[in-house]
């Protein structure tokens, strides 16, 4: 990552909804100034808030390198995205991805960016030797986002309270655990992309032994109620060792994301298994906050959502993107 270099211009190909953009949006929500523009084809139903731009006009500008934005089930390139890739290459363009599939796996972009001299970068891919974890006591605190479902927000909030405990003088890190987080933050681990037994390790590995006033920020993945990605999530809960969680939820879910069949968990029932899974290698692990993802409510309805979590919870309820996150960040001082 230390050798991916911006401006960039974020390709969107034809993604089908906004949330399937989600690395992009992040990385232009933490990161405005390396985003010159986008590059959307016909259909394409997600918008940054940027400049459209084409391949010559983004050359035009300085950009250097194309990031494909988008996460999908999966994590497969379509095809016909093939030749917008190959013309940016051809353009003088690296191209960087997180998607599960390798870029070089790809005959024509891996020809393109031989014959061009330029760069692929595979964000999600681990380039580590990665132990198994131990479950080992080590010194420093630790703080990870948990989640009633996929996409609720967890890399928000985290980077959020990185942002204020760092305003406030703590020693903080933010742990990049997902690819837009390593985009942000420039390093990490892609967790969803370590071989199973291997996932605590690396877990480990990105919060090791610290000063005992130092707080490592976890990014979370997945949820334990999500018959897709729980496995991620409970690696993540034994690696990071937290000393301190925080449940991310969006109210407007009828069901888990990509599987109708399963409906969003009551909150106090997914507090209560991730606490007593938290505890198999922490058994001082604790709840500190609730974090909503309010966007879909209006301001007033959200701040009553807030209040009443607040009220049956005796925990510090916020909107880390609209209402920030003091009150939470207050728990940890």
């Amino acid at each position: 990552m230390s050798e991916m270099k911006h401006p960039y211009l974020m390709f969107l190909g034809d993604v089908g909804d906004q949330l399937g953009a989600k690395t992009a949006q992040g990385i232009v929500d933490w990161r405005p100034e390396w985003c010159l523009g986008q590059l959307r084809l016909d259909g394409c139903q997600a918008d940054l808030g940027i400049k459209d731009i084409s391949i010559d006009d983004a050359v035009a500008a300085g950009v250097k390198t194309m990031v494909i934005g988008i996460v999908n089930s999966g994590g497969f390139l379509p095809e016909h995205w093939i030749d917008k890739i190959t013309e940016a290459l051809d353009a003088g363009m690296d191209i960087a991805s997180g998607l599960h599939i390798r870029l070089a796996d790809v005959d024509a972009i891996r020809d393109a960016a031989t014959r061009n001299g330029r760069s692929l970068f595979d964000v999600r891919h681990p380039t580590q030797d990665i132990p198994t974890g131990k479950g080992t006591d080590r010194p420093g605190k630790r703080l990870l986002a948990v989640g009633t479902d996929c996409s609720v927000g967890k890399m928000y909030t985290t980077l959020a309270l990185e942002k204020e405990m760092r305003a406030r003088g703590m020693k903080v890190d933010f742990c990049a655990t997902g690819q837009t987080g390593i985009f942000i933050a420039g390093n990490g681990i892609s967790i969803d992309a370590v071989v199973a037994d291997f996932i605590s390790g690396a877990v480990e590995m990105l919060t090791p032994a610290n000063d005992p006033d130092h707080w490592d920020i976890v990014e979370g993945q997945g949820s334990l109620f999500h018959p897709s990605f729980a496995g991620v999530s409970l690696g993540l809960l034994h690696g990071a060792r937290a000393d301190a969680l925080v449940l991310c939820h969006e109210p407007t879910r009828t069901h888990m994301r990509g599987v109708p069949e399963y409906p969003l968990p009551d909150l106090k029932e997914c507090m209560d298994l991730n606490l007593a899974t938290a505890r198999l290698t922490n058994k001082e692990a604790r709840f500190v906050g609730i974090s909503v993802n309010t966007s879909g409510l209006s301001t007033e309805k959200g701040d009553a959502y807030l209040a009443e979590l607040e009220q049956k919870f005796d925990l510090p309820c916020v909107d880390a993107y609209r209402t920030g996150v003091a009150s939470i960040v207050d728990k940890l001082s």
